[in-house]
């Protein structure tokens, strides 16, 4: 896996001597912390590709260099403004770090900033071939329920539910890869230069696998709580 070129932040005006920057973290003239660009993200932030196939190592390694340079015990005998940049800049760094090295984290992330993914939107629905078997699902969590509470034969309805357990696991795998594989198909139109509506059809299949998985992951947990 290759080292991609990476990403920049925009222009912006250093609050000590005024001078414009390139968005790094360090005005070069004064030398002072820069505050975070509003249109600044995670990427950025970490000076990598806004991309969704990342070399570890190299986000580790990111990480672990801008995390020593920008923490607050560097800052001591700073301004207060200063020691609070560094403060903040440090709290976000781990954010972008934590977010960044999941893999389903990176995507919903990256959805986010490209205005693809918003928060309460895109509800879950069971996917329609899986509608029979979902209900089936949910007909034997309510037994096993019924049979807790009024004291019944659990163990052939556990079995049962196991057995659904290991089935819808191996569909949260199989969406896992289906990502994977669409997250290549971002990278590439990224390579590519292709155009919004090339951009927003992968965006849209990644849209589509992450509220899959959301629901399957979700039945998952359902059924291993019951089997506690």
């Amino acid at each position: 896996m290759s080292t991609l070129p990476t990403t920049t932040n925009p222009p912006l005006v250093c609050w000590n001597c005024q001078e414009r920057t390139a968005g790094t973290h360090f005005c070069p003239g004064c030398g002072k912390v820069l505050q975070l660009p509003q249109q600044s993200d995670y990427f950025a932030m970490l000076e990598l590709p806004r991309k969704l196939w990342l070399e570890m190592s190299v986000l580790e390694q990111k990480f672990l260099q801008l995390s020593w340079k920008l923490h607050p015990d560097n800052f001591v005998n700073a301004s207060q403004e200063e020691r609070e940049i560094s403060l903040k800049r440090s709290s976000e760094l781990n954010d972008a770090y934590r977010t960044l090295r999941d893999p389903i984290g990176r995507v919903e992330y990256l959805l986010a900033v490209e205005s693809a993914r918003k928060e309460g939107e895109n509800k879950q629905q069971a996917p329609p071939e899986l509608l029979e078997e979902v209900f089936e699902l949910n007909e034997s969590l309510d037994e096993l329920r019924d049979a807790k509470a009024t004291g019944g034969d659990t163990a052939s309805l556990k079995q049962r539910l196991e057995a659904a357990e290991k089935n819808f696991e191996q569909k949260l795998a199989e969406v896992d890869g289906r990502l994977q594989a669409t997250a290549r198909e971002w990278d590439k139109a990224i390579d590519d230069n292709a155009d919004e509506a090339a951009r927003k059809q992968v965006m849209a299949k990644l849209n589509e696998l992450l509220n899959r998985r959301s629901y399957i992951r979700n039945l998952v947990v359902n059924v291993r709580k019951e089997l506690l």
